[in-house]
């Protein structure tokens, strides 16, 4: 099983020795799904030749864009759009044109997004602002919280050190499938031979 060289500063109740040093530490630097996990002592987290703390959040890059740049976009794809539609009434609006570089918002609206797709999301969109009030003795409908990001402290390990972390992993794979396959093979042979 392989892993990413990204672990998550985390403290536990119970203190156990620390990987480099051995002293008793509560910190601990795991994977994201606790594939891997290791006790370090504070100390060390501060030492670039033993982890480097990574900045940022794993979605960054998606997260860099925001809304109001989104819409800004949009918007000019459909000024564009309409643009050429007054220029050739003709055209078939399931088709953008070969030099267009709006053709990347067909991804996300699907292959036929045309004049009335357009319209149609748009009543959708308006339609949950004008929404009837809610019936008497129900609870009010709160809109869903957002996805709650990691706040913890994200690491990388040194080369080395995520070597010897990989290679103890591949270890215990090893012999796990070992114990697996050694009731399999056949038993040497016995007795005397003549």
């Amino acid at each position: 099983m392989s892993f990413d060289n990204v672990y998550y500063k985390r403290t536990t109740a119970t203190a156990k020795a620390c990987f480099v040093c051995y002293k008793p530490t509560t910190t601990v630097l795991a994977t994201i799904n606790t594939t891997d996990f290791l006790y370090t002592c504070p100390g060390h987290l501060t030492d670039p030749s033993f982890a480097t703390q990574v900045q940022g959040t794993p979605g960054t890059a998606r997260s860099a864009v925001s809304a109001e740049e989104i819409a800004r976009v949009k918007a000019e794809y459909e000024d564009k759009q309409k643009r050429r539609q007054e220029k050739d009434p003709k055209a078939k609006e399931d088709k953008p044109a070969a030099g267009d570089t709006g053709s990347f918002f067909g991804l996300f609206k699907g292959a036929g997004a045309g004049a009335e797709n357009k319209e149609k999301e748009k009543e959708k969109a308006e339609e949950p602002k004008a929404s009837s009030p809610a019936p008497p003795g129900s609870m009010p409908s709160s809109p869903s919280p957002a996805p709650a990001t990691p706040t913890h402290q994200r690491y990388a390990l040194h080369r080395d050190f995520f070597a010897m972390r990989q290679a103890e992993h591949r270890k215990r794979r090893q012999a796990a499938q070992a114990k697996e396959l050694a009731p399999r093979l056949p038993h040497a042979p016995w007795g005397a031979t003549s």
